[in-house]
């Protein structure tokens, strides 16, 4: 039987082309350069999904990408140093949070229109998810700038998977409830129907508020699933109604971050 004949490959597309145009890859493996000797990377905005807890989760490409921009955005830059002491980068740090991100847009803009690749990190995970990035990488692309992402660690997608729920493909993320206790609760009744988990980011100090509200207004028996400490050294999940759950963090530790996941009724 004769072979089926293939289309001549394109060329592989440059890093960054035209705005109107999709985005390009980064090349191939052959023209990366090693990671002691990577190539130098086009002017642009990278966003750069960074470990959720353990270092050794963050890819190769973020890495390089890390050590061959002009320079790292960071949520903080005392939390990000021991990342980049752990693979000795040494490219240089400038801060960009909630409370300075607009006040940054024009400096940002300016830095690459002028050539330069800026790197953004947030303290753990994705940009823009719950976190610093979405209003800068708007700003970029508004400004008809390239933007592109350098996919990493989540512990949205990673709690969805340790939970193995199978009902439904779908799930909902709703981020950081409002510390407000009547709107937390007025959301809390708002979801309740949802025919896909929910899930949440909650707080050290606040899960315990967080386990009486769902018992309060979605009832005793209503289940969730909590990782806490995602990737860590003592990463704990567990799958229980709210009642189970704080009987067990009366004896067990409350440190560290909460994924929470409220499954369907």
């Amino acid at each position: 039987m004769e072979a089926p004949s293939h289309p001549a490959a394109e060329p592989t597309p440059p890093p960054f082309v035209s705005p109107a145009k999709p985005l390009g890859s980064l090349g191939s493996l052959d023209n990366l350069g090693s990671l002691d000797h990577p190539e130098p990377l086009p002017p642009g905005l990278y966003l750069v999904g960074t470990p959720i807890g353990n270092l050794e989760d963050i890819t190769l490409r973020a890495l390089r990408v890390l050590r061959t921009a002009t320079c790292i955005l960071a949520e903080d830059t005392r939390h990000t140093r021991p990342l980049l002491d752990r693979y000795a980068i040494h490219t240089p740090l400038l801060s960009l949070h909630k409370w300075n991100e607009r006040a940054r847009e024009s400096e940002i803009l300016a830095r690459i229109q002028s050539g330069q690749s800026l790197a953004l990190v947030t303290d753990a995970g994705m940009p823009g998810i719950s976190d610093p990035g979405a209003r800068t990488a708007a700003a970029v692309r508004d400004a008809g700038l390239p933007v592109t992402v350098i996919p990493g660690p989540s512990a949205v997608t990673s709690a969805i998977a340790l939970c193995g729920c199978s009902s439904t493909p779908a799930f909902r993320f709703e981020g950081f409830l409002d510390h407000k206790t009547a709107t937390r609760r007025r959301r809390l009744r708002e979801l309740a129907d949802e025919p896909c988990p929910i899930v949440f980011y909650e707080s050290t100090h606040r899960i315990l508020k967080l386990l009486d509200e769902v018992e309060e207004e979605l009832g005793p028996g209503r289940r969730l699933f909590i990782a806490r400490e995602l990737t860590k050294k003592f990463e704990e999940t567990l799958l229980a109604p709210p009642p189970a759950l704080l009987a067990h963090y009366k004896t067990h530790s409350l440190k560290g971050e909460f994924t929470v996941i409220l499954l369907p009724a």
